[in-house]
């Protein structure tokens, strides 16, 4: 791999030599993701393509801890960690066979089981990356007590390659529950988010909570987690009915291959506090305990932005499908103070703006 990572180093030098902009790129399942555009012959920038730079660099699973390079296939270390009763918590979603360990940690999404277990980034321990001087960078480590240059190794997550080239990534992760079973409710969306605000306020195991407009008025789904005895006493305390193939079901979701995901219309996301009430804006699929609302069509950006915040959240264009990209790009916009603290962070660790430009906000 040292010949991988010095050819990498080189194509950063390169690039910053011909004052080019370089495009990060692993699987490319999530190309559609954030202000994106296909590449076209006349554009003036190089693409560095990390699916050469992968492997599992060290993995003890007594320590709960794996260091994986980012061009590793996500199924891959999956895989690996299955073998060992144990699994990325956060639940991340591929989006097609070639997705990688760094684009998992880039685009810093979640799938059913954040609700409980986090985000992405609170499962990032270190970060080996490659900065925009041909300088390899590390920041935190491989165990979870380590706090040096931590909170900069979690800003990887999510920052969609704009800070420099992820390269090695040291994660947390956790044994699998010992038993799962999936409960579900014929509700309304209304009713779905009351069963949410009850439940929260009770010792349950869930893992995962869901609504979707299956036919009728609609399917609330909940997933208990655990020990044996723990998950049992849940499912007599609130009750519903079994859900067949639980496991296919809640990878719909987290895959968006569920019907309600319509590849041929915009598909937008809310992160909104769990407690907000239902939103009368169109067709919606409710997950994390009503937390994260996905809304399915074309829309008004700044219309939806109003209502986000109303509620005490904020939306993004997650899929374009068609939909005009909004002005100031896909993601909502920053708050001042935190806008302030992006762009002082992208100066310190890109100045020359050579990774991704525009990747996550145009002015970025």
């Amino acid at each position: 791999m040292e010949f991988v990572l010095s050819e990498l180093t080189d194509q950063v030098l390169t690039a910053r030599a011909a004052e080019k902009s370089l495009f990060i790129m692993g699987g490319g399942t999530k190309a559609f993701y954030g202000n994106h555009r296909a590449m076209r012959p006349q554009d003036d920038h190089y693409q560095l393509d990390m699916t050469a730079y992968h492997g599992i660099v060290n993995y003890q699973p007594s320590e709960l801890v794996v260091t994986v390079r980012a061009g590793t296939p996500l199924a891959e270390l999956q895989a690996e960690l299955a073998r060992n009763g144990q699994m990325l918590a956060f639940e991340p979603p591929h989006f097609g066979a070639a997705a990688t360990v760094g684009g998992c940690v880039a685009a810093g999404l979640a799938g059913p089981r954040r609700m409980a277990a986090g985000g992405v980034r609170d499962f990032v321990l270190g970060v080996r990356m490659l900065n925009a001087q041909g300088v390899i960078a590390s920041f935190g480590g491989e165990v979870m007590k380590n706090v040096a240059g931590y909170d900069v190794s979690r800003l990887m997550a999510g920052s969609l390659g704009i800070f420099g080239v992820l390269l090695d990534i040291s994660l947390k992760v956790l044994p699998r529950p010992l038993e799962e079973v999936t409960r579900v409710f014929d509700t309304t969306q209304a009713e779905a988010l009351a069963h949410f605000t009850a439940w929260r306020s009770q010792p349950l195991p869930i893992s995962a909570a869901a609504w979707v407009p299956d036919g009728g008025e609609g399917r609330l789904a909940v997933r208990l987690s655990g020990a044996p005895p723990a998950v049992q006493s849940a499912v007599t305390r609130i009750g519903g009915r079994e859900l067949d193939d639980a496991q296919a079901w809640w990878q719909s979701l987290r895959e968006q291959t569920h019907p309600f995901f319509d590849r041929t219309r915009p598909l937008w996301r809310m992160a909104l506090p769990p407690t907000a009430p239902k939103l009368d804006i169109g067709p919606m699929l409710l997950e994390w305990g009503g937390g994260q609302r996905w809304f399915s069509g074309p829309a008004d950006a700044q219309s939806l932005r109003t209502v986000a915040a109303h509620a005490g959240g904020h939306v993004a264009l997650f899929r374009p499908a068609g939909q005009a990209i909004p002005a100031g790009g896909v993601f909502h916009p920053l708050a001042p103070a935190v806008a302030t603290i992006t762009r002082r962070l992208k100066q310190e660790l890109d100045p020359s703006g050579l990774f991704n430009p525009g990747r996550l906000y145009p002015e970025l």
